[in-house]
């Protein structure tokens, strides 16, 4: 019943934050765009699973300059067994030297249980181009130097066999190699692909590869129906955990 319940208020909860921001939404084309997504799953019976996956998203566009700003959570449960737990955070900066070359500068944040990930901080800056920049379709390409700050578990093992588990903090420096894609299939429907590779600088055999594809179908004028699928590879994990992560979502959008 517990989780009957949960799974209802955070569904009531966002019916109620979207029925609020609607009533202070106008149709300003400099004004910040806001997506706010949420999705979840229930099952009982011959299996007992809950999932919850939601996000924000927020982005202006005014100038010469482009702001986005976004944070995400992902929770996954079969039984007694968490399966996933993840919450992450972005925002970046970027500055037009024209058309289409600017500068950018931008903090990602993330924090995974299941991985063993108490935090990774990770701060780059650099240039972007964008390749193509129409109405409907847009590429940009983005490479720059960065830094990492992250807690990461880790294990020793004693000669008498006997296994102790702690956390490891490093930092080190990147570089950042970034490639963002989207694409306005029709007035209702869109898609979007971002891929990004951020070896360590002194040993490239240690990155983390991050990339996201989706497509949102629009159901009314502020609401839409998307799919995302987002995968993690991690070179180096924590000790005892894998290499890549996948998920896949299903979501309801709000935007304003």
């Amino acid at each position: 019943m517990n989780d009957y319940i949960r799974l209802a208020g955070v569904i009531v909860g966002f019916g109620a934050l979207a029925s609020v921001v609607a009533q202070d939404a106008a149709p300003n084309p400099t004004a910040w765009k806001t997506t706010a997504t949420i999705g979840a799953a229930l099952t009982r019976g011959n299996s007992e699973t809950l999932s919850v996956s939601g996000g924000i998203n927020t982005a202006k566009k005014w100038s010469q300059n482009e702001l986005s700003f976004g944070t995400g959570f992902a929770y996954a449960e079969d039984k007694d067994s968490v399966t996933a737990s993840t919450i992450t955070g972005f925002g970046q900066y970027n500055r037009l030297f024209n058309e289409r070359l600017f500068g950018f500068g931008r903090v990602d944040v993330l924090h995974d249980d299941v991985s063993d990930i108490a935090y990774r901080i990770a701060l780059s800056a650099g240039l972007g181009y964008y390749l193509i920049k129409t109405d409907k379709v847009t590429l940009t390409a983005e490479v720059g130097p960065g830094y990492v700050f992250e807690r990461i578990g880790a294990e020793k093992v004693y000669p008498d066999g006997t296994i102790k588990r702690y956390w490891d903090d490093r930092d080190y420096a990147t570089i950042r190699f970034g490639e963002k894609f989207t694409w306005q299939i029709t007035k209702t429907a869109r898609f979007w692909q971002n891929l990004e590779y951020a070896p360590m600088i002194e040993d490239w055999s240690d990155y983390v590869i991050n990339a996201e594809a989706g497509i949102a179908t629009k159901i009314s004028e502020h609401f839409d129906l998307r799919v995302v699928a987002q995968d993690t590879y991690r070179s180096v994990p924590a000790a005892g955990r894998e290499e890549n992560d996948f998920k896949l979502l299903a979501q309801i959008g709000y935007t304003f």
